[in-house]
């Protein structure tokens, strides 16, 4: 059967070649995020009842199952180019949940998880009963206004910004710049959800980057705290510090925490969405 009606966390339209783009096509939008954004990073076929599905895209991709209390969920590999082409059997679409819009970088992509399901935006779906769109761009997110304007547009109970490692590194940033362009996104995100709870989550440890200057003398410790003094001071934006979610032990390549810091994020950031979508 047609598997239109049991795919959630693709919230742009297709396009020819990229059939779940986590971004929409703009000419303003940088290389190396659109580039992540053709990856389906979180997209998920989610049913009640016994089937399967089918997909056609990349040798040997497979769909990761997990079952929860009420539905089956299929998370797409991390792939791009791979789509669901059909959905057999007794099932029906399991039911509409808030949906939580999750910007972010690698580490909200998922990053060196064991399967996409074990991002911590996917976890913490699951568990608060959540439908995530993962905005997570590896190598990318640096809080770029186009981006901004991307989330504004889509509908949102929640939504979470987690970005910084990439502007200590990939495209360097001072403090200020950091502080003064998250105002900015926050901004844009405001006008298209003035009543949205919005939740900020701060850069987690990244020991190559905490005490050392980039190339603009900008430490991540510095990154951070200019975020988290920029969410603290708005009264309408929560704040999650991330120095202390995660420890350098759950980085396995130095940088992106494995399934345990994923794990760990979730439990710390996903009841702070869940508790601001239920008021």
């Amino acid at each position: 059967m047609d598997p239109a009606p049991f795919i959630r966390g693709a919230a742009f339209p297709a396009t020819r070649s990229v059939p779940y783009p986590r971004a929409k096509p703009d000419d303003r939008l940088p290389r190396d995020t659109w580039t992540m954004a053709c990856i389906p990073a979180g997209v998920r076929v989610e049913w009640v009842g016994p089937g399967t599905a089918q997909l056609e895209g990349g040798d040997g991709a497979e769909l990761a199952w997990v079952d929860v209390a009420d539905r089956t969920i299929g998370y797409l590999p991390a792939k791009a180019g791979v789509r669901v082409v059909s959905v057999e059997g007794d099932v029906e679409p399991a039911p509409p949940q808030p949906r939580w819009i999750a910007y972010g970088d690698s580490i909200t992509e998922g990053w060196v998880t064991s399967t996409p399901a074990a991002a911590w935006p996917a976890v913490a779906g699951r568990e608060h009963g959540l439908d995530v769109v993962n905005m997570g761009y590896a190598g990318a997110a640096r809080g770029e206004i186009v981006s901004a304007e991307h989330v504004a547009e889509l509908p949102a109970d929640v939504v979470t910004i987690a970005h910084g490692t990439n502007c200590w590194t990939r495209t360097p940033h001072t403090a200020a710049m950091v502080a003064e362009g998250l105002r900015a996104f926050l901004d844009v995100v405001r006008q298209g959800h003035p009543e949205t709870p919005i939740v900020v989550v701060s850069p987690i440890v990244r020991p190559d980057a905490e005490d050392t200057p980039n190339r603009l003398g900008a430490t991540l410790q510095g990154l951070r705290r200019a975020i988290e003094d920029v969410a603290s001071a708005r009264p309408d934006v929560g704040l999650v510090p991330g120095a202390e979610l995660v420890t350098a032990e759950q980085l396995p390549d130095g940088i992106h925490p494995g399934d345990e810091g994923h794990a760990a994020i979730a439990a710390a950031v996903g009841p702070v969405v869940a508790k601001v979508v239920d008021g």
